[in-house]
């Protein structure tokens, strides 16, 4: 690219079907702000902030597609039931000048089966080193019956007001679950080669567009890798990115890595809050985050744009617009990232920490984050996510 080529993050610009007044997205964060599984206030706020706060559009996360697809109880699943709080939630993103998408997956293996009061699924039987319990491998009814309930949440979505929804395909959900050699051990079509454990990432993206043609933008959130030996890695990635691409189902790619079953900070890398983890835990887990978590939560350096090392060989492979995450905190990482022909840039935790972060950068190029990378914002999911360097803004 020359200059004259490279895109102004803070100019509109087209995703899809909709036009966006930045290409700055809030990714999606757990907010732990649902109780009873439906909207409330607190939610509406923490969306709220980060619209107002002059992002071109944020992520509601986590919008599980089915009941039993929840990570715990309280979780916001997509029924008829939540629609009108939906609704209002949209409409006070898009007051702010904000667009709304709504983040859909299947938690999967991932899943709190005591919470749900649901067995949790993956591709194959195994035990979930996080709650102990045994994950159930998935019928070939429960497959057809989570995709058609992708389709289902999309239709939802648009009914409520989301201006995009973004299907969940990374950190060992159900979806990513299956494209990793390490935890998908079937031997039937959606099992042993890449074609075959891609298959249902195809499906439920095609599903989705079926559900809801161009009415809204389709992205999806791609692991690159697992971080986990013998799990999902680049070199498959590129090819399900291709693949992706080829089938037509999505405008854009959200890159990601890490798996919130076996090896979570290798998505957030910097400091381990193992004593913060501790503290939110109920005994027994509390004395055994004390004395093996830190084999659980191992500990990675951060540095800006931490993902794109990995992102480039994405970007070299497709022609189709792709997000990066992963250390995008200033205007600088921003305009490298478009420079590396990247069409968005998505952020989080800098978002926790001042959720008018894009309006500071604008007012100042040189204005840099105040997230320190601490990561004592990952525990407080259990309480309502937040930073907690920053003053409280939640309206209990």
């Amino acid at each position: 690219m020359t200059p004259r080529d490279i895109p102004d993050v803070l100019a509109p610009a087209q995703l899809g079907p909709i036009t966006l007044r930045n290409r700055i997205i809030k990714a999606a964060t757990f907010e732990a702000a649902t109780p009873g599984a439906l909207v409330s206030d607190d939610l509406i706020e923490y969306h709220r902030r980060p619209a107002a706060g002059g992002v071109g559009m944020t992520t509601v996360a986590y919008c599980a597609v089915a009941p039993e697809g929840r990570t715990e109880a309280d979780q916001l699943w997509m029924r008829p039931e939540a629609v009108p709080g939906l609704r209002r939630l949209t409409d006070a993103i898009h007051a702010e000048g904000a667009a709304a998408s709504a983040q859909l997956g299947h938690a999967g293996p991932v899943a709190n089966g005591a919470s749900n009061g649901s067995s949790a699924l993956g591709p194959s039987r195994q035990l979930n080193p996080l709650s102990m319990r045994t994950v159930h491998g998935a019928t070939l009814h429960d497959i057809e019956r989570i995709r058609l309930a992708h389709g289902n949440a999309a239709r939802l979505a648009v009914e409520s007001g989301f201006d995009a929804v973004e299907i969940h395909f990374g950190h060992n959900y159900f979806a990513s679950s299956f494209l990793s050699p390490k935890i998908n051990k079937r031997n039937d079509e959606y099992g042993g080669s890449l074609a075959n454990r891609a298959r249902l990432v195809r499906e439920t993206a095609r599903t989705v567009r079926e559900a809801v043609g161009g009415k809204i933008a389709i992205l999806a959130k791609l692991n690159m890798d697992d971080g986990v030996p013998g799990g999902f890695w680049l070199d498959e990635a590129v090819q399900v990115a291709q693949w992706l691409e080829e089938d037509g189902s999505l405008d854009a790619i959200e890159l990601t890595v890490g798996s919130s079953l076996l090896n979570s900070m290798y998505l957030f890398k910097g400091d381990v809050p193992l004593r913060e983890f501790a503290a939110v835990m109920r005994e027994p887990v509390r004395t055994g985050m004390k004395l093996v978590g830190k084999h659980f939560l191992k500990s990675y350096p951060y540095q800006p744009l931490f993902m794109l090392e990995q992102a480039r060989q994405i970007r070299a492979a497709v022609k189709m617009p792709l997000v990066l995450l992963g250390g995008v905190t200033d205007r600088a990482g921003m305009d490298t990232a478009m420079a590396e022909g990247f069409e968005f840039v998505a952020m989080a935790r800098a978002l926790l920490r001042e959720p008018d972060l894009v309006n500071r950068i604008a007012d100042d190029q040189g204005h840099r984050s105040l997230c320190i990378h601490c990561n004592k914002c990952m525990p407080t999911i259990f309480t309502g996510t937040r930073c907690v360097l920053a003053a409280p803004t939640l309206v209990h």
